[in-house]
């Protein structure tokens, strides 16, 4: 693989899962929920619904099925961040933990949004110490993975730059110690970009 490579979560950095998950529950139950707090990272602390269980929650698990997950929004200022690195000459991947039955609809979700993604690669997560990830991520050998969720480092070559998004500071998984495994921390795939960018051109240290 070129070493101007960059692998790129999808959602939290490309897609706006929070936003999605109103639209799940709103087909689901034909009602909008309410937002109770922006700054949530769970989506389920950023809407004002209530804890399923039975008949209820499978209901709302029917609803993430092909028409969700080819119509996620992106995140704001991503599609520009994406154009911007390419521009750099970086060529980008996306690496997803996503069941593999939804890679085609992710594929075109991605694709319709216009986000300039040379290859789509899709991992289940099952639940292991290490990131899942972290085996797909040796292969490609990017200079950089961009992921907003602190476990998903986990295992990542010590040599890639491991880039946090640091989004919706409320209830993150993104805390303590273990933060110390990535090497830089963004607000979102923009603020990365920018930082990026400068480093690059600059040849400074790591942001």
């Amino acid at each position: 693989m070129p070493t101007d490579l960059i692998a790129l979560d999808a959602d939290g950095v490309l897609h706006d899962y929070s936003a999605a998950y109103a639209d799940a529950w709103e087909r689901a139950f034909c009602l909008r929920p309410e937002l109770c707090n922006p700054a949530a990272y769970w989506p389920m602390d950023r809407w004002s619904v209530p804890c399923l269980e039975g008949i209820e929650l499978e209901r709302l698990r029917s609803s993430f099925d092909e028409t969700f997950w080819s119509t996620v929004p992106p995140s704001a200022g991503a599609l520009d961040a994406c154009h911007e690195l390419v521009d750099q000459g970086y060529e980008l991947i996306c690496v997803t933990a996503l069941a593999t039955r939804f890679r085609e609809a992710r594929v075109t979700n991605l694709r319709e949004l216009g986000f300039p993604l040379s290859d789509v690669l899709v991992v289940e997560d099952r639940g292991h110490d290490q990131s899942p990830k972290a085996e797909i991520i040796r292969a490609l050998n990017p200079v950089v993975f961009v992921d907003d969720f602190l476990p998903y480092h986990r295992g990542i070559p010590g040599h890639v730059h491991k880039a946090l998004i640091v989004r919706d500071p409320d209830g993150p998984p993104n805390v303590g110690l273990e933060l110390s495994i990535v090497d830089s921390q963004h607000k979102d795939l923009r603020a990365f970009s920018r930082a990026w960018s400068i480093q690059r051109f600059t040849g400074g240290e790591k942001q």
